[in-house]
């Protein structure tokens, strides 16, 4: 019986198992913020029991040419945004008897920084919103989804939430 094998199958084994609690952490040449299993040039390493599908984090591979642009701009060159969350309204939230307007909250970390401004997508539609606390109007019965943004000054995306999906109803009065 050749050992060989068995050898190698389980050197990568104990491999996988060593990274299993670990996570890279980058940012691209975008700004936006990345998650992954696979080591990046310049990414940071990170425990990814600190990090929960809650906090909008996406893990992902990084595309080649992402890696590539991030090796030409240096790391201090560019502000980063570490989180965007909504806050409110919770991912699968039931909202009763709202009247129509939604109450939204959301929470940037590092704080929105000067001349940066949040943009939300409310059922795939932009709305214009003023801040990391907003409201939206005409908000009805059913299901929706609520995804937020940070852009610059310049239109340049710095970071995205992940969607988070709500549920509106309306008490029925018989009369």
């Amino acid at each position: 019986m050749q050992k060989g094998p068995i050898f190698t199958l389980a050197a990568l084994l104990a491999a996988t198992l060593a990274l299993a609690d670990g996570a890279w952490k980058w940012t691209d040449a975008e700004g936006v913020v990345h998650y992954s299993d696979v080591p990046v040039e310049g990414a940071e390493q990170v425990n990814i029991s600190e990090y929960s599908r809650t906090t909008g984090a996406r893990i992902s591979r990084p595309p080649p040419a992402a890696t590539a642009a991030a090796e030409s701009v240096p790391a201090a060159a560019a502000f980063r945004y570490d989180s965007i969350t909504i806050v409110s309204p919770a991912a699968e939230e039931t909202l009763w008897n709202i009247e129509g307007v939604l109450n939204v909250s959301v929470n940037v970390s590092p704080a929105l920084q000067n001349g940066h401004r949040i943009r939300a997508y409310f059922d795939g539609e932009e709305r214009s919103v003023t801040g990391a606390n907003f409201t939206i109007d005409e908000v009805f019965r059913g299901v929706h989804n609520l995804q937020v943004e940070v852009i610059d000054a310049t239109g340049k995306l710095m970071i995205r939430s992940q969607p988070n999906r709500f549920y509106v109803q309306q008490n029925v009065v018989k009369r």
